[in-house]
C-alpha cells in the first residue's frame, strides 16, 4: 500500500523527504555516497528496490554519484523534466515513486549514460 505524505516524513530525514518527494537536489559534492568505492548495490532510500552495482559507478567530475547503467530497468522510470527552463530526464524509482535525480546522454562506455543520482536518495548495502 503506498504511504501518504505524512508517513514519507516519518520514514525519511527532513533531507530525504525534500529529495525523494520534492524533487530537490543536495548540493554538489557533499552526499555520503559520492567517494564510497565499496563493493556492494545502491538502493531506494525510500523502498529499498535496487537500483544501482557499485559496478557500474563512476566519476564523473560533477558531485553527485554517478552510474553509467541500471541493476534492473524494472525498478526505475524516466520521465521529462522541463523545469527551471531545462530539458533533462529525471530518473524515478519506480516503485516507489521517489526523485532520484536525472540522466544524460554523455557517460562513459559501454552505454553513454550518466545517471546523476542523489546520495540522500540512496542507501548502500555492501556485498
Amino acid at each position: 500500500m503506498p504511504k501518504n505524505e505524512n508517513e514519507w516524513k516519518t520514514c525519511l530525514t527532513p533531507e530525504q523527504y525534500a529529495i525523494l518527494r520534492k524533487k530537490g537536489t543536495e548540493p554538489a559534492f557533499t552526499g555520503k555516497l559520492l567517494k564510497n568505492k565499496e563493493t556492494g548495490i545502491y538502493i531506494c532510500a525510500g523502498c529499498g528496490a535496487e537500483l544501482f552495482s557499485s559496478g557500474t559507478k563512476f566519476d564523473s567530475g560533477t558531485g553527485w554519484p554517478s552510474f553509467y547503467d541500471v541493476m534492473n530497468n524494472d525498478n526505475i522510470e524516466k520521465k521529462t523534466d522541463k523545469t527551471f527552463g531545462m530539458n533533462r530526464v529525471e530518473v524515478l524509482c519506480k516503485k516507489c515513486g521517489s526523485h532520484l535525480g536525472h540522466v544524460f546522454e554523455d557517460g562513459p562506455a559501454p552505454t553513454g549514460m550518466r545517471y546523476c543520482i542523489n546520495s540522500a536518495a540512496l542507501n548502500f548495502r555492501k556485498k
